[in-house]
């Protein structure tokens, strides 16, 4: 999600698509020419170009208001070798891939570059996209409010408040706009962007949430693709398609935090906890405990307190990449002490307005959620009590609870029809997109996906968190088009 991303009874979906144009008509649409320019921000490289693509905001009405999807490419740097465009499609949801082609797209090896345009964007609701924003409270951009940790003693009565407030002012603030964020949306952009771009067909990278979107491409346009990679993946169920993701955190931690335990038990270690991988677990456990009956003052950080739940937060946020294990062993030594480090760094507010916005706007436009506060304590008690590290937030009730709109249409489902063209990599230990979710969706696209499990810990496989034997498979594929005949497991 790239920090923004995903029981008794469910509510039923009963939204269905309002005339909506098929993806056929939507792809033989002749699609306005880019205008491409020099881009803003002096730390680009020179050779990345932005331009804007023009969009329906309503696709059941492409006649209607046009939104601006903000675009960028770096050219294929070997033009007789050049392949096509393959898109860099960003986590979140509310993450941006438009500066990428200067960033992560220059991490590619050499063939790869010379392959494809690169290509990046700011999904629609995203500045410098036609932007929007839910005009929230401050202390709601917490994350310990859009990740909904319940009260100390379990309660979620102050979450069902927070969800009320936060989609009241969603209602109040995000306008139309608001109303077509969604998956399927952003499917439908890519493929406008692909007709733009002059292509028949392109690729793909899509990361974390990406990979959703990027399954969502392929079932809805399967032969406008060429090759996808799906790195760090989401759990495609349907009816759970956005909740999933806040609910495999459970699993996620699991598999994540005797990693950092045994890091933050190692001899030598500056940052050392305790003197083994349990004691560490139990510090943790008592430490959140203690801060949830006595917090501790936290001047600059939002909130301004170091208590339980910020805490729990600091250990999610910190098991998405080892290089974070620091983050959150040092504010553990602190509060033993009573103490709190320097407040964190936050962006700008209009940024994580902005982000928020598209972050909820995405996952509650998609599925419909319960309403009943009945389904989330009982969701959080049976959580609670076989998970302690995450206190039962994973399934607790983020701001879709109150959401005041219905799905405008059914969520994608992912199948197995289309060609055989998509390959998913996965870390073995990954706190956002766990195996277990990626193993789901390798079973949804059957014959068409071939799974590399890399044996590595973090979020974000394909250069990044992942090994040379899992980046060498997904480079070759990238360049040639050559896949393992089966699945792999990388070590």
């Amino acid at each position: 999600m790239t920090q923004i991303k995903r029981n008794a009874a469910l509510v039923a979906v009963t939204a269905v698509a309002l005339g909506m144009v098929t993806p056929l008509a939507v792809a033989v649409e002749k699609a306005p020419a880019l205008d491409w320019k020099k881009c803003a921000g002096s730390t680009l490289d020179p050779r990345q170009q932005c331009a804007t693509l023009e969009v329906p905001m309503d696709y059941a009405h492409p006649g209607g208001r046009k939104i601006g999807i903000a675009v960028s490419r770096i050219p294929s740097e070997n033009p007789d070798a050049r392949r096509g465009a393959l898109f860099l499609i960003p986590g979140g949801p509310g993450g941006s891939s438009l500066n990428d082609p200067s960033g992560k797209g220059q991490k590619l090896p050499q063939e790869v570059r010379g392959a494809y345009d690169l290509i990046g964007f700011a999904p629609r609701g995203l500045a410098p996209s036609t932007s929007v924003s839910c005009d929230l409270q401050h202390s709601d951009l917490a994350l310990t409010k859009s990740r909904p940790w319940p009260a100390p003693d379990g309660s979620v009565a102050e979450n069902m408040a927070t969800a009320q407030r936060m989609s009241d002012a969603c209602a109040r603030n995000g306008g139309e706009l608001i109303r077509h964020i969604s998956t399927k949306n952003n499917a439908r952009d890519l493929d406008r962007l692909r007709a733009a771009l002059g292509e028949r067909k392109v690729s793909g990278w899509g990361v974390s949430y990406g990979t959703y979107v990027g399954a969502a491409y392929a079932e809805m346009f399967p032969h406008r693709t060429d090759r996808f990679v799906l790195d760090s993946n989401d759990n495609p169920d349907p009816v759970r398609a956005e909740r999933s993701w806040l609910q495999i955190y459970e699993v996620g931690v699991e598999d994540n935090f005797p990693e950092f335990a045994k890091w933050a038990s190692t001899p030598g270690n500056p940052d050392r906890l305790a003197g083994t991988a349990t004691e560490v677990r139990a510090l943790f456990l008592r430490l959140a405990a203690r801060l949830d009956r006595e917090p501790i003052p936290w001047p600059g950080a939002n909130p301004e307190e170091l208590n339980g739940n910020v805490l729990r937060q600091t250990m999610l946020d910190s098991l998405y990449d080892t290089d974070n294990y620091p983050t959150l062993a040092k504010l553990m030594l602190a509060a033993q002490q009573g103490t709190v480090p320097p407040a964190p760094a936050a962006p700008p507010e209009p940024v994580l307005q902005n982000g928020a916005a598209v972050g909820a706007g995405t996952i509650c436009n998609d599925a419909v959620w319960p309403r009943d506060a009945a389904v989330y304590e009982k969701g959080v008690a049976e959580s609670r009590a076989k998970y302690p590290l995450t206190a039962g937030m994973p399934r607790n009730a983020m701001m879709c609870a109150a959401w005041p709109y219905r799905p405008r249409e059914t969520p994608v489902r992912i199948t197995d029809r289309g060609p055989s063209n998509i390959l998913l990599v996965q870390n073995e230990r990954d706190v956002a997109t766990p195996v277990s979710g990626a193993l789901k969706l390798r079973e949804a696209l059957g014959r068409r996906a071939v799974m590399v499990t890399v044996n590595s810990t973090g979020h974000g496989s394909y250069l990044r968190n992942g090994n040379a034997c899992g980046d060498e498979i997904v480079s070759r594929f990238l360049a040639t088009g050559q896949r393992p005949a089966a699945d792999t497991y990388c070590r």
